[in-house]
């Protein structure tokens, strides 16, 4: 009698050992996974603003979009875009009567038929781009953030901070919609193409022009030696 009791109960302290041991091992493949989730997580948040940082200098330095951008764009818009409904046929015969509308108000005035529309093509055209210009508020000979940043670079002969060359740029031309970021982006592709300097104090970062140098702030002398 004792020997039947023995036998479940063993039987049931392996079934609870093997359980605890398939939940530890449970527990412990859902803390790794977990683990790769956040590290994959981090690495698509870093791709991320690094793909907007990159973006934000190719605007700023008036690139063209790259391949990839302009196809990562024409999928995104298929994606979204709806479907154009069909367009509706004009019959053959409103077609004809249009023509020859077209070419007897032609022959009154004189004209071959689509000499008038084309002679106002490039008015359209002059006018569509008048309209742009005036909508931007920039006209032709106002210079670009990038030329504003080298030459206050160049005049400057300390080196600058992004958030104290923006602040100068902006009191300076008040008109303009003058952004540190922007600022900031400006003066990396500027360091790039080797046209500006980047030098690293604790932690702040200044910029300066390639042939100024750095200067050191000097220490001031007592007012009773100065005397």
């Amino acid at each position: 009698m004792s020997d039947d009791t023995t036998a479940p109960s063993d039987l049931a302290a392996q079934y609870a050992a093997r359980i605890a041991d398939d939940l530890q091992s449970n527990v412990k493949e859902q803390e790794r996974v977990s683990a790769e989730i956040e590290v994959l997580q981090s690495q698509l948040a870093k791709l991320r603003h690094d793909h907007t940082v990159l973006v934000t200098m190719q605007q700023a330095l008036g690139l063209p979009p790259s391949s990839g951008e302009t196809a990562t764009a024409v999928g995104t818009a298929a994606g979204t875009a709806a479907v154009p409904a069909p367009r509706k046929k004009t019959p053959a015969s409103g077609k004809a009567k249009q023509t020859r509308a077209k070419k007897t108000a032609a022959a009154s005035r004189g004209t071959k038929p689509g000499r008038q529309a084309t002679g106002k093509a490039p008015a359209a055209g002059k006018s569509t781009a008048a309209g742009k210009g005036a909508a931007s508020g920039k006209t032709a000979d106002e210079p670009t953030l990038v030329a504003l940043v080298r030459g206050h670079l160049t005049e400057t002969k300390e080196p600058r901070s992004a958030a104290e060359v923006a602040a100068a740029l902006e009191q300076a031309h008040p008109e303009r919609s003058i952004k540190t970021t922007v600022v900031r982006t400006a003066l990396e592709g500027l360091v790039a193409k080797s046209q500006a300097q980047r030098s690293k104090q604790g932690n702040s970062v200044f910029y300066s022009a390639p042939d100024a140098p750095v200067e050191e702030p000097q220490p001031q002398a007592p007012a009773d030696q100065a005397d």
